[in-house]
């Protein structure tokens, strides 16, 4: 049997106050690409295919938040499908991608899902994350973001985009709502021991 683990992570009570939201808790995050999940950086290869680098650890955020009933919705900028592929690895049900207005494309989102703006947290970096963000009833930049938007946001994190940002968010998010330490104990179960 294995031992009980404490959580090591932590966040200020009023930072963990502020991102349970101004509602009764938060129902979905919105996660912009490029600057968010990825460091920013396009590769283009001499046929002009696009590359991008993912953290997994930011991936395996996105899923416990799935676990914990937070939908994750992917909206972004581009399309390419390096972005694509990794949306469909992780499962993620509800994305847009090439949304020139991201505004546009998450109020139907969210219309259909039947969740209100107070019950959204968004990371984004840049200008085009600025209408979410400021409507959302959490908002989140991650530390490389422009200096607008982390004047806007309610939390900055202290990891890059594409090396963690999104993975903080989303701990912070499952710690505002209760749900870390049963998500990090669950994961101490094998599929031997859970019988």
């Amino acid at each position: 049997m294995a031992r009980e683990l404490t959580p090591a992570l932590s966040f200020p009570p009023e930072l963990l106050l502020k991102a349970q939201g101004p509602g009764l808790g938060l129902r979905a995050a919105i996660f912009d690409v490029d600057g968010v999940l990825t460091d920013g950086r396009i590769y283009l290869s001499d046929a002009g295919e696009a590359f991008k680098a993912f953290a997994t650890l930011d991936g395996h955020g996105m899923k416990l938040l799935a676990q914990a009933g937070i939908v994750p919705i992917v909206i972004t900028g581009r399309d390419s499908p390096a972005v694509r592929r990794r949306v469909a690895d992780l499962g993620l049900a509800h994305a847009a991608y090439g949304a020139k207005d991201k505004l546009a494309v998450a109020q139907p989102l969210l219309q259909g899902l039947g969740v209100a703006w107070a019950e959204v947290a968004v990371i984004g970096d840049d200008w085009p994350d600025l209408p979410l963000m400021l409507r959302a009833g959490f908002a989140c930049a991650p530390a490389q973001a422009h200096a607008e938007v982390r004047a806007v946001a309610h939390h900055v994190t202290q990891a890059a985009g594409g090396h963690g940002a999104a993975r903080e968010f989303c701990d912070l998010l499952l710690m505002a709502g209760g749900h870390y330490a049963r998500l990090l104990q669950g994961h101490l179960q094998t599929l031997d021991s859970a019988g």
